[in-house]
């Protein structure tokens, strides 16, 4: 196959991948700056509340929680983490790359909203868990619906963002589990 052949054949899975057949390159370049931008802003916002060595109060808040047995180990969030942001990007992009329609831009509102949610969830912290919970359940509830909404548009999307959507279910067992283990309970007098 010849250099031509090659490159055409690249071009073409690329397409495929990203659900770009038909679609400007300005549209798609766009649609990446979009999509991993904002799955780039909310990671980096679980970064700075990370608990690690580089955030001591943050892991000092954190290990001042009592866990919960169901919690993985921190090592197991590092390597979650990275391939969920990589398939919600996709998946965002994949809907970008969409035929317009009202489906399409309910799913890329779903979408955004869900990475808003994410990054707040992120933000909060151990100090505030009863928002921290609050956000997690309305995280799940909307990619939830953003995996529905994408069914519609792009299946392919759909499947990719069902892993994100399993991880915030059980993320949010944790964080219940977090939050009722170290709120204070009231006392009757």
């Amino acid at each position: 196959m010849d250099v031509e052949g090659i490159k055409s054949n690249l071009t073409g899975a690329f397409q495929d991948f990203t659900n770009a057949r038909g679609r400007s390159a300005r549209h798609v370049a766009i649609g990446v700056a979009i999509t991993a931008g904002a799955v780039l802003a909310s990671a980096l916002i679980a970064r700075a509340n990370a608990p690690t060595p580089d955030n001591p109060q943050v892991k000092a808040d954190y290990d001042a929680l009592e866990p919960t047995p169901l919690q993985p180990p921190r090592a197991a969030f590092g390597l979650v983490w990275p391939p969920l942001f990589m398939a919600l990007t996709l998946s965002g992009l994949r809907i970008w790359n969409a035929p317009k329609s009202p489906a399409r831009t309910q799913a890329l509102t779903l979408w955004g909203a869900a990475q808003g949610l994410n990054a707040l969830w992120m933000a909060l912290g151990p100090r505030r868990l009863g928002g921290q919970l609050a956000t997690a359940v309305a995280s799940l509830g909307t990619s939830a619906a953003y995996a529905w909404r994408a069914r519609k548009v792009d299946a392919p999307a759909a499947g990719m963002v069902a892993p994100y959507v399993g991880w915030i279910g059980f993320a949010n067992v944790l964080t219940e589990e977090l939050w009722r283990k170290n709120t204070p309970k009231p006392t009757i007098h």
